[in-house]
C-alpha cells in the first residue's frame, strides 16, 4: 500500500471514494491516478497555497487544477457527494431528528476578484456549468469582497446542503432556496428525502413567507422571534396571528450547526475564497464536504 502523507486520504477514505469516481482510472486513461490528483486538490484546499504550489508528489499542479475545475462545472463532486449522502442514509448516519440552518461569511482574496466577462462553459460541451452565477457570488459588505454560504447541517455537525450568494445578501430570503436543494437519495430505489423531522433556526430566519413555506411542506420548526415582529404582532391583536412555538430544548442545538460551520472553514481555501468563478467555489466546498462525509 501507497505511504499516506499528513492530510491525504487514508486507506479506508479512499476504499470509499473510490467506486464513486468516474472514469475506473485506468493505466493511461483519461482519469489515471485519481488518488495522486485529488490528494493534492486536498492539500490546496487545506492549506489555500496557490495552484502552482503544489508539491512536486501529487504530480503537475495543472492537471489538479484542471481536475477540480473540470468536476466543478460538470458537477462531477455534486454527484459524489449525493451518492455519500444517500449511503450515510442508508447506513442511518444522519441525524433528521434536528437539522439546522445558518449561513457564514467568507473573506475573499483580491485574487478572486477580476474574473473575465466571458460566460464560462463545461468543457468539451457548450452548457453553462450548473452552479455559475452572474455575480460570481461575490459581493461588498462592511468586511470588504465576501461570499456567503448558507448551508443546513444534519444532528451529526455535518452539511447536507448549501448555496453560495454575494456576502451582503441577507439570510432570510436564502431559506427557502436552500431547502429546496435538500434531496438525499434513498438505497436502493425511492423518491429522495427532502423534509427533516424538525428544523432549527436563529432569528435571522424569522418571516412569514419563510414560516409559511415551512408549514405547507409540513416541516416543524424552531425559529426565534425578533422582538420587533412579536411588538407588531402583538400590536396588531386577533389581526396579528397566534404566537409562534418556540422550543428551548431543539434551540440549544443550534450550536451544532456553528460546529459544522467551524468544520468547513479549517479547510483554508473555504475560509478565505481564492477562486475567482463562483462555480468552481461551490466545488472546493464540495469537496470539503466530502472530505467530512468519508471521515468515521
Amino acid at each position: 500500500m501507497p505511504e499516506v502523507g499528513r492530510g491525504d486520504l487514508t486507506h479506508a477514505e479512499w476504499t470509499r471514494l473510490k467506486p464513486l469516481l468516474p472514469g475506473g482510472g485506468l493505466p493511461g486513461g483519461r482519469w489515471s491516478d485519481h488518488r495522486t490528483v485529488i490528494n493534492g486538490i486536498l492539500f490546496r484546499l487545506r492549506t489555500g497555497a496557490p495552484w502552482r504550489d503544489l508539491p512536486s508528489q501529487y504530480g503537475p499542479w495543472k492537471t489538479a487544477y484542471e481536475r477540480h475545475r473540470r468536476w466543478s462545472a460538470d458537477g462531477t463532486w455534486d454527484k459524489i457527494l449525493r451518492s455519500l449522502l444517500a449511503h450515510a442514509n442508508a447506513e442511518d448516519r444522519i441525524d433528521w431528528s434536528v437539522v439546522s440552518i445558518d449561513s457564514t461569511s467568507c473573506r475573499a482574496h483580491q485574487h478572486a476578484a477580476g474574473a473575465r466577462t466571458n460566460t464560462p462553459r463545461i468543457p468539451g460541451r457548450r452548457a453553462l456549468p450548473p452552479q455559475h452565477r452572474p455575480d460570481e457570488g461575490l459581493g461588498r459588505s462592511r468586511g470588504g469582497l465576501t461570499s456567503k454560504i448558507h448551508l443546513v447541517g444534519e444532528g451529526g455537525r455535518r452539511p447536507l446542503t448549501f448555496l453560495i450568494t454575494p456576502g451582503q445578501w441577507g439570510d432570510a430570503p436564502q431559506l427557502i432556496p436552500v431547502l429546496d436543494r435538500l434531496s438525499v437519495p434513498r438505497l436502493p430505489t425511492g423518491c429522495p428525502r427532502t423534509r427533516p423531522d424538525h428544523l432549527s433556526g436563529d432569528k435571522a430566519y424569522s418571516s412569514r413567507r419563510n414560516r409559511r413555506y415551512l408549514r405547507r411542506r409540513q416541516i416543524k420548526h424552531t425559529i426565534a422571534e425578533p422582538r420587533s415582529q412579536r411588538a407588531n404582532r402583538q400590536r396588531r391583536g386577533r389581526r396579528g396571528g397566534r404566537p409562534v412555538g418556540f422550543d428551548k430544548a431543539i434551540y440549544r442545538r443550534r450550536n451544532e450547526v456553528e460546529r459544522t460551520i467551524n468544520a468547513l472553514k479549517n479547510f483554508r481555501a473555504v475560509a478565505t475564497r481564492y477562486d475567482k468563478r463562483a462555480y468552481v467555489f461551490h466545488g472546493t466546498v464540495t469537496l470539503a464536504t466530502i472530505r467530512l462525509w468519508l471521515r468515521p
